[in-house]
């Protein structure tokens, strides 16, 4: 009985650890599909497979469809923070390395609490600030290692910091809906919904489709499968069944480590040493900010 006791208690922290390693390995699995397909047709094709996985989640569970008044809100739920977020995800990544990819959208909690303390009026104290500005000293160390000819940054920074900002956006936006509504409803509705604007992409998906490898195809269905879908529904159970959300949290803050891991191992990409230390400042910043709030 107490056996059984642990092993559930201990379930929550398993699902955890497994959402964050799904969701590093998209970026070393998005930086080596994209040498086969432009950012729009692989974000289709790889939210056509996730759109598929959640439809059958939601019909197997019986799921309700949103309420017509609430729709609009779950279309800018997809079109902001599916739609938009993966195309600058996609665009960005293709630009940098994966590891640099995953350190500059780790600093997401960072945009989602500055967007609250704006638009929910949720309180802040100094200290919480001074965790936002060592995450921010962060993203100037690392930005300083992508300077290009003529001492300008790399673009992809710029659009994977405006990425990093919409997934703030969406998370903001996402709470309002999970208020009525369950975080399958909250995340499979807006997912199949951000599909559909996908759709714009196909001409140029049917177009690169037929000059894909097998291997590459079957890394896309991963994607979809994997961080795009099991990954949330993982999360999900997480939150909802952990003792104390801090304690789900945390685990987020492995992903850029394991992500630049595993595109050292797959893709043989190697960081300058001043990247990875910025990495960390970007990290140490988010752990003094949610120590406090965590304490507040």
């Amino acid at each position: 009985m107490d056996r059984e006791k642990h092993n559930v208690k201990f379930m929550p922290y398993l699902a955890a650890m497994g959402t964050v390693l799904f969701w590093a390995s998209a970026f070393p699995a998005v930086k080596y599909s994209l040498d086969y397909f432009s950012a729009g047709a692989l974000m289709l094709f790889r939210f056509s497979v996730a759109s598929v996985v959640l439809l059958v989640v939601c019909i197997i569970k019986k799921t309700p469809l949103p309420k017509m008044r609430d729709l609009p809100l779950f279309i800018l739920c997809g079109a902001i923070g599916v739609f938009l977020y993966m195309w600058l995800f996609n665009t960005g990544t293709d630009l940098v390395a994966a590891g640099i990819s995953g350190f500059i959208i780790a600093s997401v909690p960072v945009f989602t609490l500055i967007l609250s303390i704006i638009f929910l009026k949720e309180k802040a104290k100094a200290m919480i600030w001074l965790g936002v500005m060592v995450s921010f000293g962060g993203i100037v160390i690392i930005a300083i290692t992508q300077i290009t000819e003529g001492f300008i940054v790399n673009i992809g920074v710029w659009i994977l910091l405006a990425a990093a900002f919409v997934a703030g956006v969406f998370i903001i936006t996402q709470r309002l809906l999970l208020r009525k509504y369950s975080v399958l409803q909250a995340t499979a509705y807006p997912i199949i919904i951000a599909t559909a604007f996908m759709l714009i992409f196909l001409p140029n998906l049917l177009q690169e489709l037929p000059h894909a490898t097998m291997a590459v195809n079957i890394v896309v269905v991963y994607l979809g499968v994997f961080p795009a879908a099991i990954a949330y529904l993982f999360w999900g159970y997480a939150l909802a069944k952990a003792q104390k959300t801090v304690h789900v949290t945390s685990f987020l803050y492995l992903s850029p480590f394991l992500a630049s891991l595993m595109a050292f191992i797959w893709l043989g990409e190697q960081l300058p040493f001043l990247a990875i230390i910025g990495g960390v400042v970007v990290v140490g910043g988010m752990v003094i900010t949610n120590m406090i709030k965590a304490n507040h």
